[in-house]
C-alpha cells in the first residue's frame, strides 16, 4: 500500500460529487450537471449535459425508493457515459463499416432508438451477469447444504461467505488485467480529484496528486456493503418466510425448496440495493468512528480497484469535477 494511502484526508466538507473511470477518461455526476471527460489524441475532449432535476417531493425523492431509482439511473448513465468514451478513443479512430443487422436496426428504430436499445441491452446485461455471479451461484451453491444443516442462519452464512470469496476473486482477477491497469489509474484520479476538492483546495495537479487515492463513498465499497446487508436482510426474511409457511420447512433439501428461496430472495434484492443506498448515504453524511469501521473494508477494497494516476488522468480528472461544480457554492454538499 502507498504510504500516502495511510494519511488521513484533511476532509472540510463532504460533497455529493461522484463519478466513474472511463475508457481513458473520467465521468464525473454533479447536482445539476454531468460531464464526460475523455483524453484523445492528447487533448483533454469534454461534454457536459444538464441533469434532469426531480421534483420536491416526488415518490423517487423517498427514502428506500430513491436508493431504487438512483441505483438504476447511475447505471444507465454509466453505460452511456462508457460507450461515449469507447467512440472517443484513440483506439476508435478507424471506424469499422457497419454491418446489414446494424444498418437493418438503423432503418427500423432509428439512431436515437438504436442507441437506447444498446444502452438498455448493455445494462441488462450487466446487471444480469452481475446477479448471477455474486447472487444466484452463491444461493445455488449453499443451496446442497440444506440437506445436512438445519439452520436458516448457517445457510446464510454459508451463502454469504461464497459470496464474498466469488466477489473477491473477481476483483482480483480484474485487477491483474492489463487493459483495467489504465481504467484503475482513472479510478484513482477521480478519488483524488474529488479528495482535493474536499479539501478545499485549487484543483491544480500538484494538490491533488498528495491526495489519497482511496474514498470512502465509491461504487466498490457499495457493492461491497449490499453483501453484507443481504447476508442480514436474507436471514430475517427467510427465517420469517419458513416460520409463516411450516410447509416449506418440510421441503427442506428438496430442488422445490431451493428454487422457491432463490426465487424468494432475487425478488428481495432490491430492498437490499435501497436498505444499502440509505446507510451510504447516512455513512457519507456522517465521519465517526462507527462510519469509518463499517467503510473500512470498501476502502481496503480499493488498493486492488485503484492505481495512482500520471499527471496527464489527473488533468481530465480536474476538468470533469470543475465542470459539474453547482452555480451556487455548497449546493452540492451531502
Amino acid at each position: 500500500m502507498n504510504n500516502q494511502d495511510t494519511q488521513p484526508c484533511c476532509e472540510k466538507f463532504k460533497t455529493s460529487i461522484g463519478g466513474q473511470a472511463l475508457i481513458e477518461g473520467i465521468m464525473m455526476r454533479g447536482p445539476e450537471k454531468d460531464a464526460v471527460a475523455v483524453r484523445t489524441n492528447g487533448e483533454i475532449n469534454l461534454e457536459v449535459t444538464p441533469r434532469k432535476q426531480r421534483p420536491k417531493g416526488s415518490v423517487a425523492t423517498w427514502p428506500l425508493i430513491r436508493g431504487i431509482v438512483t441505483f438504476f439511473d447511475s447505471q444507465v448513465t454509466g453505460v452511456k457515459a462508457l460507450m461515449r468514451s469507447a467512440d472517443l478513443s484513440p483506439e476508435e479512430d478507424a471506424q469499422e463499416e457497419p454491418s446489414k443487422f446494424d444498418l437493418w436496426l438503423e432503418e427500423k428504430i432509428g439512431t436515437e432508438g438504436l442507441q437506447k436499445a444498446v444502452v438498455g441491452f448493455s445494462v441488462f446485461m450487466g446487471l444480469g451477469l452481475s446477479i448471477l455471479l455474486f447472487f444466484l451461484l452463491p444461493m445455488v451453491i449453499s443451496g446442497f447444504f440444506d440437506q445436512w444443516i438445519r439452520s436458516n442462519l448457517v445457510i446464510n452464512l454459508i451463502e454469504g461467505l461464497v459470496r464474498m470469496v466469488i466477489f473477491m476473486a473477481y476483483i482480483l482477477l480484474v485487477s491483474r488485467m492489463k487493459e483495467m491497469k489504465r481504467v484503475f489509474a482513472y479510478h484513482g484520479a477521480e478519488h483524488k480529484t474529488i479528495r482535493c476538492y474536499e479539501a478545499g483546495l485549487p484543483l491544480t495537479v500538484e494538490n491533488v496528486r498528495m491526495q489519497t487515492r482511496l474514498h470512502p463513498r465509491c461504487g466498490t465499497s457499495f457493492l461491497l456493503v449490499v453483501m453484507i446487508i443481504s447476508i442480514l436482510v436474507f436471514s430475517i426474511a427467510s427465517s420469517l418466510a419458513l416460520t409463516v409457511f411450516p410447509a416449506l420447512e418440510a421441503m427442506r433439501g428438496g430442488f422445490l425448496f431451493r428454487l422457491i428461496m432463490i426465487i424468494f430472495k432475487l425478488l428481495l434484492l432490491p430492498f437490499v440495493v435501497a436498505v444499502t443506498y440509505e446507510i451510504n448515504r447516512w455513512a457519507g453524511r456522517n465521519d465517526n468512528k462507527f462510519t469509518r469501521i463499517l467503510t473500512a473494508p470498501g476502502m481496503w477494497m480499493q488498493n486492488f480497484t485503484t492505481n495512482e494516476p500520471d499527471d496527464s488522468m489527473i488533468e481530465v480528472g480536474i476538468a470533469a469535477v470543475q465542470a459539474v461544480l453547482p452555480q451556487e457554492e455548497g449546493a452540492d454538499r451531502w
